[in-house]
């Protein structure tokens, strides 16, 4: 099938980001698109040197353009960019991705062939150094999170909702733009009003992004904190969940029991009748650490046993920092939950 490409708008949300936003930025204005683009880049209020990064790209190029969003939230910034930008094709970009250079060609030519609304591939994370590394590794396999299509599906298909996005304009004219009051999940319940609107959401397996993950266990816990409690605060909202999702936080419940149950143990509860059976709960520590330390040597990947422990210390990370934040989001709501790994420079 053969369509005359519309101009397109690249918007970019960010904060903190001096170290990756020129990347980024770059492989958006090497696209092999063959119609007008324009990249918006919503400036939150950063404390490294991203803003003059960005004022440097814009002068540079004067198809940069800048937005102010003090905010700092990404989905306020994401609807000021769009709202600044002007072309018929919106394509969400992430300081730390980096678009192959067909990335806009092959899928706004897919968003026509299939008539969706939003269109999205394989989010691809590459490390560079060997805790980034490890991160990537569980990222891309089903046992981070539960491997959604983006991760690595290799079937194309209707989906859930997509990578960053490929969106027809009057798309999201209609069904509102992003909710400004979801600081984390905002992607996901976008693309549910989309779908319950009758439009349809399309993977691609064909085309992928690098995705640079965090550089350090405690900017990556914070970061799944946060996403976890933003997605259990979306199941609150919407009233329905994937049941893969539910595993993490079972983990950490099952986990929580068997510490409560060595407390009472101290202080000679929990030994005898009925209470002793809590005493079964001690085999969620050796029962999950085991079958992670299983999957870290055996699934993910990793050439030395350095490679491996770190499998294990980043599948932990994400597994009890995310269980822990879906608890407290689909308990008792988000609230001013942000992810602090972005608040400081990544």
């Amino acid at each position: 099938m053969s369509v005359d490409l519309p101009p397109v708008s690249y918007v970019i949300p960010v904060l903190n980001e001096a170290a990756h936003l020129a990347e980024a930025v770059a492989s958006v204005l090497g696209q092999d698109y063959p119609a007008e683009q324009e990249v918006v880049i919503a400036l939150g209020s950063s404390t490294d040197d991203t803003n003059a990064v960005a004022a440097q790209l814009a002068a540079a190029d004067p198809r940069v353009k800048l937005v102010d969003n003090p905010s700092n939230d990404v989905p306020i910034g994401l609807n000021k960019a769009i709202r600044l930008s002007r072309h018929p094709i919106v394509v969400r970009v992430d300081a730390h991705a980096v678009l192959p250079n067909d990335y806009t060609r092959r899928l706004v030519t897919m968003l026509y062939e299939t008539g969706a609304a939003n269109i999205g591939g394989v989010m691809r994370a590459v490390g560079n150094t060997p805790f980034q590394q490890a991160v990537a590794r569980v990222y891309n396999s089903p046992w981070g999170l539960g491997g959604g299509q983006f991760h690595g599906a290799r079937e194309a298909g209707p989906s859930e909702t997509a990578y960053l996005g490929v969106f027809r304009r009057e798309v999201l004219d209609e069904v509102g733009l992003y909710d400004e009051t979801m600081r984390r999940a905002q992607d996901w319940e976008l693309n549910s009003r989309i779908i319950a609107a009758g439009h349809l959401i399309w993977f691609t397996p064909d085309v992928e992004v690098e995705y640079r993950p965090r550089a350090t266990p405690a900017k990556l816990a914070r970061q799944m904190l946060a996403t976890g409690v933003w997605r259990g605060h979306l199941v609150r909202k919407q009233g329905r969940t994937p049941l893969k999702y539910l595993a993490p936080p079972a983990v950490v419940l099952a986990l929580a029991v068997s510490v409560v149950t060595a407390v009472l143990q101290v202080f000679g509860v929990a030994r005898s009748g009925p209470s002793g059976l809590l005493r079964l709960s001690h085999l969620a520590w050796p029962g999950y650490l085991g079958g992670a330390a299983v999957v870290a040597s055996t699934s993910l990947g990793g050439r030395t046993l350095t490679d491996k422990a770190l499998n294990l210390v980043v599948l932990v990370i994400v597994h009890l920092s995310w269980g822990l934040g879906f608890i407290r989001g689909w308990t008792s709501g988000a609230e001013s939950v942000v992810d602090t790994s972005r608040v400081r420079p990544a």
